[in-house]
């Protein structure tokens, strides 16, 4: 049971919490490597679910190589790719907004912890409207590990000014369930649905289906 009086401050991941961008990471990826020869398919993403971008082209570029761009290029290609798809397709996950509105009712400091790179947080809060909901953001660009180290985590609640073991995590993949964890924060995972069922999500303290069932149960246990 998540009782909210519990906490000082919720913490949030981004990408497949707020929205709905992983189909949206799978196609920009999916083009990006296709256009060097890296012939690497949707599924195969699944191995660097939860990464810094810069990781995960680090990762293909050391499985597979090419040669016509550096590793810096394509990253760049990727992160132009999905700043348009945002902006084109860019929508909130059911619960999300109405959930960030309650907790802020409640008294709750709202914080934003992710692996993307800055421009393209700045392209979701603008895209949801939300950039106002948010006392701390913080990319793992600005660390010198991503998840699952748990620094991304532990900055927001330094900047928040609050104790770790008084931050819910809220995290959709196994690596940011990690990085909560490590960070002696309690950890709410919310599968995102194109992912693989993981047991290993069965790591956090608490699971849910999606973001309004969990917004359903902080509102009965208030």
């Amino acid at each position: 049971m998540i009782k909210v009086q519990d906490f000082e401050a919720v913490i949030f991941d981004m990408d497949g919490v707020l929205i709905d961008s992983e189909p949206l990471w799978k196609i920009a990826m999916e083009e990006a490597f296709h256009s060097v020869g890296c012939m690497i398919t949707k599924k195969d993403f699944q191995k660097t679910v939860g990464l810094r971008i810069d990781e995960v082209v680090e990762y293909w570029h050391k499985h597979s190589g090419w040669k016509d761009l550096s590793v810096k290029e394509v990253e760049d290609l990727i992160i132009q790719k999905m700043v348009r798809l945002i902006k084109e397709n860019g929508d909130p996950l059911v619960g999300v907004l109405d959930t960030i509105s309650f907790l802020k009712s409640q008294g709750l400091k709202v914080g934003l912890a992710t692996s993307s790179y800055n421009i393209l947080i700045d392209t979701v809060l603008d895209a949801l409207g939300i950039r106002d909901a948010f006392d701390v953001v913080n990319s793992a660009e600005d660390e010198e590990f991503g998840k699952p180290h748990p620094a991304v985590y532990l900055t927001v609640a330094n900047k928040l000014k609050v104790d770790p073991i008084k931050c819910l995590v809220i995290e959709d993949s196994l690596n940011g369930v990690i990085a909560g964890m490590a960070a002696k924060m309690n950890v709410v995972c919310i599968p995102e649905k194109t992912h693989n069922p993981e047991r290993k999500l069965q790591l956090a303290h608490y699971l849910f289906e999606d973001m309004a069932l969990f917004l359903e149960h902080i509102k009965s246990n208030s």
